[in-house]
């Protein structure tokens, strides 16, 4: 199919009737078309290099498909190294602030909460620190489900208003 002719000319007419073709098949094995068009250029690019060391210009064809291969297989194991290595991103870290100012919400929550009456105090504990229902609240505690109810309002009540003295 191709003769002895000069480089330029000999790639332009391979160019032309087999770059989408291996296009799609650097495409197929890469898994992105940006990347694939770069490596059939970048395999046209070393062809035309080369083109004078090959035996047979005939072998072009053949030559610039393994070429790509080659690139695709390159560019593959470059992106398993890049993921491999990739940093992990580190967690959000409230600052000394935010840290400072959860620590004394949390302290003042924890004082007002063991002035309640012990009641009160334990139904509280059970539903949001244990995040047990209400029934089962009131089978731990040996009272009803409306006595912990009222148990509950009156402590959440009695931690609100310690809170909003305390500011």
């Amino acid at each position: 199919m191709v003769e002895r002719w000069d480089a330029d000319e000999a790639l332009t007419q391979l160019y032309h009737a087999h770059y989408a073709s291996l296009v799609r098949m650097a495409s197929l094995l890469v898994g992105h078309g940006g990347e694939a068009e770069e490596l059939v250029q970048d395999a046209f690019v070393a062809m035309h290099r080369r083109w004078r060391r090959l035996a047979e210009p005939a072998t072009g064809l053949a030559y610039v498909r393994q070429a790509v291969i080659n690139r695709a297989r390159s560019a593959l194991r470059h992106r398993g190294v890049v993921d491999r290595n990739r940093p992990e991103v580190a967690p959000d870290i409230p600052s000394a602030e935010e840290s400072a100012a959860a620590n004394e919400t949390r302290t003042a929550i924890l004082t007002a909460i063991g002035n309640l009456p012990q009641r009160q105090r334990e139904v509280l504990v059970l539903r949001y620190y244990l995040d047990l229902s209400e029934s089962d609240i009131a089978d731990a505690l040996g009272i009803g489900p409306g006595s912990v109810k009222s148990h509950a309002s009156r402590g959440l009540s009695a931690v609100r208003a310690t809170l909003e003295r305390s500011r």
